[in-house]
């Protein structure tokens, strides 16, 4: 992630438009239908207006109907962020470019499967890249990739994972589910349908995906149902949530393989799906092993 964007609001002022400043610095909304990137469907990227960071793939662009550009999923989830919003009396969740704050828009949870989610973003907020300068782009970062794993608590899976040779950062958070920005007493009223995950960021050249599924299975019981240890609830289930179809392809041959070891007396429970909107838990939950010295297991 690129070092934070920050300017003082004359700065922003003279760097935007006036509708991008009224959109992204005071949170305003264009009129539907209105915008550019509304009735546009062009192969590319979709940028943040502001500081150009990546925001959402033309892929994952779709019709809602509703007036503004609407998205399934983003990039990557830590390019944005998101806050509660009861301007209109009524709770929604805002949805913010996490580099330098600007507003982008709101998600909500009426969008296509598999992720059900819709990100409705002001058209004025966002710049696109064709998809020839997306893929430069894309080869310019694709030193990293990202696997997103859950296997009960997230404390102890963490700790685990982060110490294995090739991965380069860990994130707790919550996926799987319907539920927007979910607070971890929401997830565990066992109603969200996201179970807790860990997000993690490796280094292809020194560790395969296949090798961290392979360790993904050593860190857990793969064969119960809904519950690691004492912890139960579909919040703890075993799933692979795969970022695209090589790594769908990679994680079912190594399940092929954890299955005919015959190392477990039962069949595997873990779930292999497509990973969908993955929702940072709070700060007291990131590296608890390393805060605390208490892990779950």
């Amino acid at each position: 992630m690129p070092n934070k964007v920050k300017k003082t609001d004359k700065e922003w002022k003279a760097a935007l438009t006036p509708e991008q400043y009224d959109v992204m610095r005071k949170c305003g909304t264009e009129q539907p239908f209105a915008g550019k990137y509304n009735d546009f469907w062009e192969k590319g990227v979709y940028i943040c207006a502001g500081c150009g960071t990546p925001l959402f793939l033309s892929d994952a662009k779709y019709e809602h109907g509703t007036g503004w550009p609407s998205f399934a999923a983003p990039v990557e989830e830590k390019s944005l962020e998101y806050r509660d919003d009861y301007s209109l009396l009524s709770k929604r969740i805002e949805v913010r470019c996490s580099v330098c704050g600007a507003h982008l828009g709101h998600i909500f949870d009426d969008g296509p499967s598999p992720t059900f989610l819709h990100y409705c973003v002001n058209s004025a907020a966002l710049d696109f890249k064709p998809e020839a300068q997306a893929k430069t782009a894309g080869r310019e970062t694709a030193a990293i990739e990202t696997a997103t794993f859950a296997a009960g608590c997230f404390w102890g899976v963490e700790h685990k994972l982060g110490k294995v040779p090739g991965v380069v950062s860990t994130a707790v958070g919550y996926t799987g589910g319907k539920s927007v920005n979910p607070t971890y007493e929401e997830v565990c009223t066992d109603r969200t349908g996201h179970a807790e995950a860990v997000q993690v960021t490796f280094d292809p050249k020194r560790i395969s995906y296949a090798e961290l599924v392979r360790r993904f299975f050593e860190a857990h019981d793969p064969t119960q149902v809904d519950r690691q240890g004492p912890d139960h609830g579909t919040q703890y289930r075993s799933a692979i949530f795969f970022h695209g179809e090589a790594q769908r392809e990679a994680a079912r041959r190594v399940m092929d393989e954890v299955e005919k070891s015959g190392q477990y007396k039962k069949r595997l429970a873990t779930e292999l799906v497509p990973a969908s909107a993955f929702y940072q838990a709070e700060e007291y939950h990131q590296k608890y092993y390393e805060k605390h010295g208490v892990v779950c297991y």
